[in-house]
């Protein structure tokens, strides 16, 4: 029997104690009569992997060039390790002690890769910057390459350069847009766990920003969903995938079904049978949200529900089964395919319930 109800708060501020590297107060950005970032208010601790995910629009790359000063908020408040850079005052862009890497790389065709990392070591010694530079590009696997030019190289060795570069200075913070979205699907996967291995060596707080969940996933300490400019749940990969706290985050992060319900008697009464309601008020109807994993399907002649579809995804297959109300739930199940018209049985397989007040 699957038991307890997950109706969450939004959470934002880190616990007491922790360090803070960057922080975002009531931050609203508006292009004409459009609020791209609105009210958003989050912190993200000194040496965290962070990534905003959302929909394309919603406002995650106008946020990380608002941090980066790019652009200027329209009101609220960002501090960089504990100094406000934008707000009740104006640092600009280069005295933030930022790094960025976008979609594109930017790296300078006639430079060689050595020379393109220490283009952001300007002043400093040319001692100091030879070294930084060797120290960098041992930390993404590269020192081999260090005299060779960007077009002697792979997407993914390019999006290593400019992951070098932006950490050579040494920045507070280092903002990511999107940087693996050039790659194709295979050299993708693998960058995504090369990526999150050199930022943790680097000890940088990162922001991130994507609209791939899986790529989410496999980087984030945490994850702040983004949608039409606010802030909607702030958590680890877990807590948003299986703890959402809104019908939006829940529809947005992973497989989902949504099946109707009413409270009767302080249990949540389903047509695949009755959960846990005791939080809820009597007769209220509500949506109980099923991941595939939280349904087991059992093949059954006399079964009252009906495969409809079958999608293949390697090591499982995902299914469309029809309930006899004429409700479509999706589930998973290993093993030797179904095929469509196939009789089964639907019984939960998990202990997790999340339910969502219907307005």
């Amino acid at each position: 029997m699957m038991s307890g109800i997950h109706l969450r708060p939004l959470p934002q501020a880190l616990p007491d104690g922790q360090k803070v590297g960057i922080r975002l107060k009531g931050l609203t950005k508006r292009y004409g009569s459009v609020e791209a970032v609105r009210d958003l208010t989050l912190d993200v601790h000194e040496g965290e992997l962070f990534v905003l995910l959302g929909p394309s629009g919603c406002g995650k790359t106008t946020t990380l060039r608002l941090v980066a000063g790019l652009e200027r908020p329209d009101a609220g408040e960002i501090e960089i390790g504990g100094r406000i850079v934008a707000g009740s005052r104006w640092v600009p862009p280069e005295a933030r002690g930022v790094g960025m890497v976008f979609q594109d790389y930017a790296l300078f065709p006639h430079l060689r890769v050595a020379e393109n990392v220490a283009f952001g070591l300007r002043g400093w010694r040319r001692e100091e910057a030879a070294k930084r530079v060797e120290e960098v590009l041992s930390l993404v696997g590269l020192l081999e390459a260090a005299a060779r030019y960007p077009h002697e190289l792979s997407g993914g060795e390019q999006q290593r350069v400019a992951l070098a570069r932006a950490l050579a200075p040494r920045p507070r913070v280092l903002l990511l847009d999107e940087p693996l979205s050039n790659l194709d699907a295979e050299l993708r996967a693998r960058m995504r766990e090369e990526l999150r291995r050199i930022l943790k060596e680097a000890e940088t707080t990162t922001l991130f920003v994507t609209h791939d969940q899986t790529e989410a996933f496999a980087l984030a300490d945490r994850i702040g969903v983004l949608s039409r400019g606010r802030l909607w749940q702030v958590g680890s990969p877990e807590e948003i995938y299986h703890a959402p706290a809104c019908r939006f985050v829940a529809d947005f992060v992973g497989e989902a079904t949504f099946l109707a319900g009413q409270v009767r008697a302080h249990r949540v009464v389903t047509e695949l049978g009755e959960f846990p309601g005791n939080s809820l008020p009597e007769g209220s109807r509500v949506e109980l949200m099923l991941r595939p994993s939280d349904l087991r399907i059992v093949p059954d002649p006399e079964g009252p529900a009906v495969v409809v579809a079958r999608h293949f995804r390697g090591s499982l297959t995902l299914y469309d089964v029809r309930l006899p109300s004429g409700a479509v739930v999706r589930t998973s199940l290993a093993g030797p395919a179904l095929p469509p018209q196939t009789r089964v049985r639907i019984e939960p397989a998990s202990h997790r319930v999340v339910v969502f007040p219907v307005e």
